[in-house]
Order: C-alpha cells, then structure tokens, then sequence
C-alpha cells in the first residue's frame, strides 16, 4: 500500500478480491442467462454449455473475451474449493491457481482459454470432476 493510499483509506484490490467479485458477478449473469450457476459439480455441465452456447462468432464471450473469461475461471476455481477445499494461490489473472487440500494444484484461467480454444474436448466438467473422490460402484455377484 502506498503512503497515498494510507492517508485517503484507499486499498488497490488484491487478486484474490478481484477473483471473489468476478465470480459473484459472473454468477448473477449466468442465473440470469438461465444457467444454473451454484457451486454444485453438476453446474460445471452449465459452464460447459455456457461454452458451446457462446463461444462462436457473436457469442457473448467474442464481445469481452477477457472479462469473461476471468470471470468464468473464478467461478469454477471458487466451486472447486466448496467441493474439495483448498486455497487461491499465484500473483495475475492468468497463472492463479488453487492448491487443493491434498496439494493438486490447477490454473483455472489456464483451462477456460483451452476449453474457449479447443471446444468440449476440454469439458470443464471433466476437468473438476477427476479431482474429487469418488466410490467405485460396486456390482453385487449372485
């Protein structure tokens, strides 16, 4: 903080304010848009679509590619802590990161400009999903 900022009360944002605005942001757009957007794994599909539904010439993501995007990784790196723990790391926008509770690290930013690239074969959903625990389902044999 700069002496300046001291005398006037003013804070220059950190990255980590920034990342939680862009996410409550992107949350309200997406619910309105009439994504479902709410921490859940089941709403990274929503992200997905999101994707495939605006990633085209004259999609909402081409008229602020950025912003968005940004905004979008937060979201899902704010709803791979909910899920699994873990903390925000890295210094810019698009090396940040979350260290999950068993030391996975993964850049959230980083994948969204795939998935915005490459199409579904970078599924969003995919991409968190492989990071939790899951049971293996059981066959009974009779």
């Amino acid at each position: 903080m700069s002496i300046l900022d001291k005398l006037f009360g003013k804070k220059k944002p950190s990255l980590e304010d920034d990342i939680h605005s862009a996410c409550e942001w992107v949350v309200r757009a997406l619910n309105v848009s009439g994504y479902n957007a709410d921490y859940s794994l089941e709403s990274m599909k929503e992200i997905d679509r999101f994707f495939d539904e605006q990633s085209g010439e004259g999609g909402i993501i081409s008229r602020n590619r950025g912003q968005i995007i940004f905004a979008l990784a937060s979201y899902i790196g704010e709803t791979v802590i909910r899920l699994y723990g873990g903390k925000w790391s890295g210094s810019d926008e698009v090396n940040m990161s979350v260290e999950l509770d068993g030391g996975t690290v993964i850049f959230p930013t980083q994948r969204a400009m795939k998935r915005y690239q490459n199409g579904s074969e970078d599924s969003i959903y995919a991409y968190v999903y492989v990071l939790g625990p899951h049971e293996a389902s059981a066959e009974s044999h009779t």
